[in-house]
């Protein structure tokens, strides 16, 4: 092969890989990191309580608290309660918690094991863990509270204490509610 034909041979070589990659990025669905200020994915999981299959977007115009879990998942187990007693305060003035499962096995599982715990919040399940490829997580638990114009205004890359006051208050603001944590103390 002649020096013109291997340069050629390179370029259509440089070509095709170029052409891959512009094809895939127009494929993508996204490029934008998942934080902050971004808009929530949209995803689909199943309800553990009634094997129905829910999108994330039927939730909108809500106030979500997102959690990511498993349940083989200590720090998951751990934060678990505190994420009841968060939505024992707030569900009747509209806070939502959706806790997705990311499970290897089966829903029924997941139900037992939330049934034990005497969780009342939405469990969700997504065996396929697509969800966190979607959301861009680094592992559980993580979790997102978005408002109700769908954005997410702040993540939490492990476990939390969801009924801290620092959390509550937050979750009153983005409510619309007036009461702070001291309001309600006195």
């Amino acid at each position: 092969m002649t020096q013109r034909g291997q340069w050629i041979f390179v370029l259509a070589i440089v070509g095709t890989l170029g052409a891959g990659l512009v094809a895939g990025l127009l494929l993508m669905p996204s490029l934008q990191p998942v934080g902050v200020e971004s808009e929530a994915p949209n995803f689909t999981a199943v309800n553990v309580t009634n094997g129905d299959t829910v999108r994330f977007s039927s939730y909108r115009g809500e106030v979500i608290l997102l959690n990511v879990w498993a349940t083989w998942c200590l720090p998951c187990v751990t934060e678990m309660p505190s994420m009841q007693r968060l939505y024992d305060e707030l569900r009747d003035a509209g806070l939502r918690v959706v806790a997705v499962s990311v499970d290897a096995a089966g829903s029924e599982d997941v139900r037992e094991w939330v049934t034990a715990r005497e969780l009342t919040f939405d469990i969700l399940h997504d065996r396929s863990g697509r969800i966190e490829r979607i959301y861009q997580t680094t592992g559980v638990p993580e979790s997102f509270v978005i408002d109700r114009d769908g954005v997410i205004v702040k993540k939490i890359i492990g476990p939390a204490e969801w009924d801290h006051p620092t959390q509550i208050q937050l979750m009153r603001r983005l409510l619309g509610s007036n009461d702070t944590v001291e309001e309600r103390v006195q």
